[in-house]
């Protein structure tokens, strides 16, 4: 299976953000992930910039590099900008919402589908296939089962099937709002955040009364509190013919991360003990930890 980072989903120091692909372009990586998918706010790099870093990532890894599309958009200019990324002409595109499908499809180029847009049956998948999706990141909520009789289902209709590539590792993005729940937490309007969110470089946990970490804050994008780490189940996301696995950034010790996926991939055994959850990929609500004989 291939090891693919996804694009930074928090924002950082214009800085940081180079810093983190000059690593990860040295890391065993199959695909790596460029571009602002949260809020159009966050311009520590311009589309030119994205450009630019996504072919000097490219020439310095040899990895695929696909440039990623806003998840909500919600003004004209927003859309303008969507569609010079997707007219780019030169770095596949990751759609997180269908006007870059639209805009995508048009042209009749490959693109990624990503885990925003809402597929949970073949036909859909089918419709999106046609118009030009090559790969396919599942709803992060998509369990295994489902997943696999998605699979199924497209057998038996004969519909062809994309590469599949599933969130492996990383803060779940479970939601978006057209509201800023960082600048909020600040006391600040989101027309005037003096962009807060650079000084949570990994989101802002939100605790229940108890003190557990529930959700995680990223600005408009509502994430898990927990870390989902589907390292374990890797024996069985090979059996069912997935293609890929995604990692998603964190500002530390994502090079350790890349190297432990890594060498399951080569042949190692799974950790016995592994921080984080994954109770999404066995049905279960996704904070709980399921823990398989054999495997952790």
């Amino acid at each position: 299976m291939k090891l693919t980072m996804g694009p930074i989903l928090f924002y950082w120091q214009r800085q940081a953000i180079m810093d983190f692909y000059a690593d990860m372009a040295e890391q065993p990586l199959d695909v790596i992930y460029l571009g602002e998918t949260v809020c159009s706010k966050r311009r520590a790099l311009s589309l030119d910039d994205w450009i630019g870093l996504a072919r000097d990532v490219r020439e310095a890894s040899g990895a695929e590099v696909v440039l990623s599309g806003l998840t909500l958009i919600e003004a004209a200019s927003e859309l303008g900008s969507l569609r010079r990324l997707c007219e780019n002409g030169e770095i596949r595109v990751e759609a997180n919402d269908m006007a870059a499908v639209q805009f995508l499809s048009s042209q009749g180029v490959d693109f990624v589908g990503g885990p925003a847009l809402n597929v949970y049956n073949a036909f859909t998948l089918n419709e999106l296939v046609s118009r030009g999706m090559g790969r396919w990141v599942p709803p992060v909520e998509c369990s295994a089962e489902l997943l696999a009789a998605l699979m199924q289902q497209a057998t038996e209709h004969d519909i062809a099937l994309p590469e599949i590539e599933v969130f492996a590792w990383g803060h779940l993005p479970l939601a978006y709002s057209a509201r800023c729940f960082t600048a909020r937490a600040e006391n600040l309007p989101k027309d005037d955040c003096g962009f807060i969110c650079q000084n949570y470089p990994d989101g802002i946990p939100m605790t229940t009364q108890e003190g557990q970490v529930l959700f995680t804050l990223n600005g408009i994008q509502t994430m898990s509190g927990g870390i989902s780490n589907l390292l374990a189940e890797y024996p069985r996301m090979q059996s069912m013919g997935i293609d890929a696995l995604r990692l998603s950034p964190r500002s530390e010790n994502m090079g350790e991360i890349v190297q432990l996926f890594d060498q399951v991939r080569r042949g190692g055994t799974p950790p016995l003990a592994l921080d984080g959850c994954n109770g999404y990929w066995h049905g279960q609500p996704g904070m709980v930890t399921v823990e398989e004989v054999g495997l952790c």
